[in-house]
């Protein structure tokens, strides 16, 4: 039938028809008149051959926001690639890879704007077209074919933010990692690929794949970086390649890398007077002084950020900004303030489809309503938070999930329920403790994991763990409020031990290192201190506790820590 409907075609309907076949999931007019008009057919004339083809039901229009969508039936597109490679008519395939490129290219930039949504929608319907184009330009790449290199590597990391937007992290890896294959130094380059370049493509690939769940080995991170320094052309693209791994390093790498790696790009984002460069640098900054206890830092950069990206009309990252400004909310106690800002994220994360933002949303509700005493709301956010990060393969998510459901599970009393989903995420952690991605989890782990043991009369087990707890914190995170939950930790170890002076010291320094930092526990995380602090009151009585506890206030925290490790060979 299909044959019979071919035969009666004049010439340029068959052109027009079979080299419309190179298009998948259909496409728009601009994109026919590109890829079918030539030196047979002129783009001009598309439009009007179009119409004829789908009167006679070859080819279907399908009516879209501004315009028409034309596409072909499976059966008619099978049909007319077969002629294509009889015709041997090849340079529709070649004009396919250059219009798609092209519009990644142009789309590019507008995903960092007010107008982010409707080039996140483009991308969205041209998802098929794009990976054709671009898995062709790959293999131009690896045959060495004119131009391929560059445009191989550009065309993937032009497409990095949209896939990182979008939460589709494993296909941004597979691409980037399958162009930086194809384009590999080989010593006979008659083409070279400019430095920042290879260097951009480095960078993404390197963070896809710890987004992913790859986070032990930091060598791809550290060949990127150093790859970055390497040159200086193109220097707005390597700034936001570097900003990208100070953003990925703050939360699974080294927390002095991921500031030096930032500031080295606010600078350049400054001197470009690149606004966006800046507000994200600003909003990366916020994370880190979240990490090292400075809320007055976290409140000025924070709102920096969130004041630009809101000038600027960029959703993710006024996102990113109110994120920083909730996680202050509930440090403070300020949990109505801390659910309205995520509340009103998680919507825009949903209207925007940025479904890696919504499973980190959903676990910071949990969080909130697990420390206002919610714990089976705490539940089911933070498995509707799990399930999403799972399809995404959006592997922060998933430990952030984890690691909820077990706080709020031990908070609830329910034990094994809470060893189960912390031990998950203690396995993902690599074997060496160091560097932050892998310890600043730990940090809030290894304490609840402690209090675990405590309940069940395992006091060595509870005391070693409080005792790693507090050296992450400390030496490895630079986290001041994991110091005091493994000071409370410690305290609970020793009182059950019957040492309560030693438990009133700890306390005491507890209570310092909280004050020290402007974020002493909020009165729903006082559970666990109010607990030991009655035990231990109650042991001592009311003088000789004071007393313990002001010296606690003063005592070096070296000497506390030998103190509170040294127990007696039967406890």
């Amino acid at each position: 039938m299909i044959d019979w409907s071919w035969e009666l075609l004049a010439e340029p309907e068959r052109i027009v028809l079979r080299r419309l076949a190179v298009q998948v999931d259909g496409c728009t007019l601009e994109a026919a008149e590109a890829v079918c008009g030539g030196e047979d057919v002129a783009a001009r004339d598309v439009l009007d051959l179009l119409a004829r083809l789908v009167d006679r039901s070859l080819v279907v229009a399908v009516e879209r926001v501004g315009g028409h969508r034309y596409r072909l039936l499976e059966s008619v597109a099978e049909y007319c690639r077969e002629k294509l490679r009889e015709a041997g008519d090849t340079e529709p395939v070649r004009r396919h890879r250059r219009h798609y490129r092209e519009l990644a290219e142009r789309a590019g930039p507008h995903l960092y704007t007010a107008d982010q949504q409707g080039w996140l929608d483009l991308l969205d319907t041209e998802r098929g077209n794009l990976r054709s184009a671009l898995t062709g330009v790959i293999r131009d790449a690896a045959e060495n074919r004119a131009g391929a290199k560059d445009a191989a590597l550009r065309f993937a990391s032009s497409l990095a933010w949209y896939w990182f937007l979008r939460g589709r992290l494993r296909e941004g890896m597979r691409q980037l990692g399958a162009a930086l294959d194809a384009t590999a130094p080989d010593g006979g380059e008659t083409e070279p690929v400019p430095g920042a370049v290879r260097a951009v493509a480095l960078a993404w690939q390197a963070g896809f794949t710890v987004l992913s769940g790859d986070a032990a080995d930091d060598g791809p991170r550290r060949r990127a970086a150093q790859a970055l320094d390497r040159g200086d052309d193109e220097p707005a693209d390597r700034a936001r390649a570097r900003w990208f791994l100070g953003f990925i390093e703050c939360d699974f790498g080294d927390l002095s890398v991921s500031e030096e790696l930032v500031g080295a790009a606010l600078a350049a984002f400054d001197g470009l007077g690149d606004r966006w460069g800046t507000a994200a640098a600003l909003g990366t900054r916020a994370k880190h002084a979240m990490v090292r206890g400075d809320l007055a830092s976290l409140r000025r950069d924070g709102e920096r950020s969130a004041a630009l990206f809101r000038d600027i009309g960029d959703r993710w990252g006024y996102l990113q900004a109110t994120d920083s400004l909730g996680n202050l909310a509930e440090i403070a106690g300020r949990y109505e303030e801390a659910t309205e800002l995520h509340w009103t994220g998680l919507r825009t994360a949903q209207e925007l489809g940025l479904w890696s933002e919504v499973s980190s949303r959903l676990s910071w509700l949990g969080r909130v309503a697990m420390l206002t005493g919610e714990f089976e709301q705490a539940r089911e956010l933070h498995e509707r938070a799990i399930r999403l990060a799972r399809e995404h393969s959006f592997k922060p998510g998933e430990i952030f999930g984890e690691m909820g459901l077990g706080i709020a599970a031990r908070k609830a009393g329910k034990l094994e329920m809470a060893e189960t989903h912390l031990r998950r995420v203690l396995d993902w952690m690599p074997q060496e403790r160091s560097g932050l991605g892998n310890t600043l989890p730990l940090a809030l782990i290894l304490p609840e994991l402690g209090f675990i043991a405590e309940a069940r009369g395992e006091t060595r087990a509870a005391l070693a763990l409080h005792l790693e707890g507090l050296d992450v914190a400390r030496q490895l995170a630079g986290d001041p409020r994991g110091v005091v939950i493994a000071l409370v930790g410690l305290a609970g170890v020793h009182a059950q031990l019957g040492r309560h002076r030693d438990a009133a010291r700890l306390l005491g320094a507890a209570a310092e290192a909280g004050e020290a930092t402007n974020a002493p526990p909020a009165p729903a995380e006082r559970g666990d201190i109010e607990r030991i602090t009655a035990k231990v009151r109650g042991a001592l009585g009311d003088r000789a506790y004071r007393d313990a506890y002001a010296d606690g206030r003063r005592a070096d925290l070296d000497e506390l820590r030998s103190v509170a490790g040294d127990l007696p060979s039967q406890p």
